[in-house]
């Protein structure tokens, strides 16, 4: 049974009677699909424009294989935070190691098909070389690809997200209150599309009683350094205990920022890696490799060998 409509005029109507502005109704859904399946045959539903964003950031890349244990201009590498065992009181969910990583804003991630600047960077739970974390290492100062990085002297770090036609580069500038990290209010750092003197940094030696000594040496491959801001002078950091929302979930906050225990040394929060590609396997990096036994172990297995 269905239900009778009473108009004004007194006529009654059934559900099946078109009524008001039918003709543009059926007309405006009929333009509305076509136009939603010309999009979807041409990819550029927004939906389709952010899965082959993320499918670039998160392509797996190929990093550089060092020869002679250096970094040089033009590599390819991840820069990693190593995990600190030794850290006391240390939350057990803020282990591990810790690799830095692009990140888009969401409305760029939707809108656009490519890395827009400025762009985000944070600290991502995974070694493992994708579009968005592999950063190459490139020339400020006119130097050749394939030279030799030295401590003390300039150089950039770019990012293509896995889009090989695009480079943004890593920056930083005096902290304001207009420009400073959201959490721990320190000096931030991000992505920009100009290679400029602001984008520029420095590998520095570790130790801090050999920094004059190894001024002008090769960078090793594969071993903690600092990475200084040339414009501030302030250190490249990740602070383990601030958290970032962001597309992909929960990561950590990335700044630039010189931490100092008590004995005027960096923490490790200012320890970076620069990690290689594994020579023997494509799948694997250098920061996979174990590491070679001590010359104390070499011996007492030299022994064992004997004794049996």
């Amino acid at each position: 049974m269905f239900c009778v409509r009473k108009s004004m005029s007194g006529r009654n109507y059934s559900p099946g009677v078109l009524i008001g502005n039918w003709n543009e109704d059926v007309y405006l859904e009929e333009e509305l699909l076509k136009d939603f399946l010309h999009k979807r045959e041409k990819g550029e539903l927004l939906i389709q424009k952010s899965e082959r964003l993320k499918d670039n950031l998160y392509k797996k890349e190929h990093l550089s294989i060092s020869k002679d244990g250096f970094v040089h201009f033009g590599d390819t590498v991840l820069l990693v935070n190593p995990d600190d065992n030794t850290s006391a009181g240390r939350d057990p969910t803020t282990s591990g190691d810790l690799s830095l990583a692009v990140n888009p804003e969401e409305e760029e991630i939707h809108r656009s098909q490519k890395l827009v600047a400025p762009c985000g960077v944070s600290a991502v739970r995974s070694v493992t070389p994708i579009g968005r974390n592999a950063f190459r290492i490139l020339s400020i100062e006119g130097e050749a690809m394939g030279e030799p990085l030295r401590f003390g002297q300039n150089f950039g770090l770019g990012a293509t997200g896995g889009f090989p036609d695009q480079m943004l580069y890593l920056m930083s500038d005096h902290k304001t209150f207009m420009n400073m990290t959201k959490k721990s209010h320190t000096q931030s750092a991000f992505m920009t599309d100009e290679l400029t003197y602001l984008a520029s940094w420095q590998a520095i030696f570790l130790d801090p009683q050999f920094r004059l000594e190894y001024e002008g040496f090769p960078v090793p491959a594969n071993t903690k350094i600092l990475i200084v801001h040339s414009y501030t002078n302030q250190g490249l950091a990740i602070h383990r205990d601030f958290y970032v929302r962001t597309y992909f979930g929960k990561e950590y906050e990335v700044n630039c920022h010189t931490y100092l225990d008590t004995h005027k040394a960096e923490k490790d929060m200012n320890h970076w890696v620069m990690v290689t590609g594994n020579p023997s396997s494509d799948a694997t990096t250098m920061f996979d490799r174990p590491n070679p036994p001590s010359e104390e172990t070499r011996i007492q297995n030299a022994e064992l060998q004997d004794a049996t």
